[in-house]
């Protein structure tokens, strides 16, 4: 993919694309109803051969793009992300990206660009795929944006403006708010694999990088479902999963804690011996010596 000759950038036969004048439009996007969510641009590229797209800093706007069919990739971030059907990807303003349709089965896409003050309520930042697991999303979706189309075809009137941001909204909940049936428990699925992968190795030094090249998962999906299921970083878990044996190691061996700290992978004992005092509260040696329960089964 490094020579992009012959790639274009927009031209496709049966495309719809609306730029919204928003600049000669300040005091309707300056209103309550309308700053929140607002729309630049919108599309439909319909089987889109050879399309490509590529912007080194960003734009100011969010681009959210839905995958009706085919295939497509979008790198962002340092990692590549290939879109199917029914499946969505938002890039977050101000990141450098590219993104093109795939050479042996082009995606056809509807996108749009926006921005607003209700953006922070959606997992925007998190550069990951979404899987829109209804038979009828692709029907819904491209309901929503044929109303985005008829308005916008319209006149440009504040009401117009206002119903512009609400439908834009929608697509955002129909995308990351409408109850997906398989998403909590993959996320659930993951979440364990994790753990119990790092129950194996608790005499290591995981990484991030080493789990989410483990499980082929992002960085910032990882991070995701670990705070949500475990209110935990996932490093930080592993750790509290190390001085949880450590506690149960003081109290049920012989070992010395030096001893202790090299079976979970310490080569320095004074900086286990800090790393667990954080976490349980008292030295190794006082709570060898103590009748407290840091980790009560």
């Amino acid at each position: 993919m490094d020579n992009f000759m012959g790639w274009k950038r927009d031209g496709f036969k049966g495309e719809r694309m609306f730029v919204l004048p928003t600049e000669s439009f300040r005091d309707y996007v300056e209103h309550p109803q309308v700053r929140r969510m607002y729309l630049t641009d919108v599309g439909f590229f319909p089987c889109a051969a050879h399309h490509y797209r590529e912007r080194r800093d960003g734009i100011e706007e969010f681009i959210f793009i839905y995958c009706m069919e085919g295939s497509g990739t979008i790198e962002v971030a340092g990692s590549k992300y290939v879109l199917h059907e029914n499946e969505a990807f938002c890039i977050p303003q101000f990141t450098g990206h590219r993104y093109y349709a795939c050479e042996e089965d082009p995606w056809s896409i509807l996108w749009v660009h926006f921005k607003g003050e209700d953006v922070r309520y959606f997992p925007l930042m998190e550069y990951r795929v979404v899987k829109l697991n209804s038979q009828n999303a692709t029907n819904r979706m491209l309901f929503l944006f044929e109303l985005l189309f008829r308005v916008l075809e319209a006149n440009y009137t504040l009401g117009n403006f206002i119903y512009i941001s609400q439908v834009l909204s929608l697509i955002l909940a129909e995308t990351y708010d409408r109850e997906k049936h398989n998403s909590t428990q993959e996320q659930n699925r993951h979440v364990t694999n994790v753990i119990r992968y790092m129950y194996k190795h608790l005499n290591e030094n995981l990484t991030l990088k080493m789990i989410v090249d483990e499980f082929e998962l992002s960085r910032s999906y990882l991070n995701s479902i670990f705070q949500k299921y475990t209110r935990h970083a996932p490093l930080d878990f592993f750790i509290h999963l190390k001085m949880k044996k450590a506690c149960a190691m003081l109290r049920t061996t012989d070992m010395y804690i030096y001893e202790v700290a090299q079976n979970l992978g310490y080569s320095d004992q004074y900086y286990f011996s800090r790393v667990f005092k954080n976490v349980v509260g008292m030295s190794p040696k006082e709570y060898k010596n103590s009748d407290y329960f840091h980790y009560k089964e």
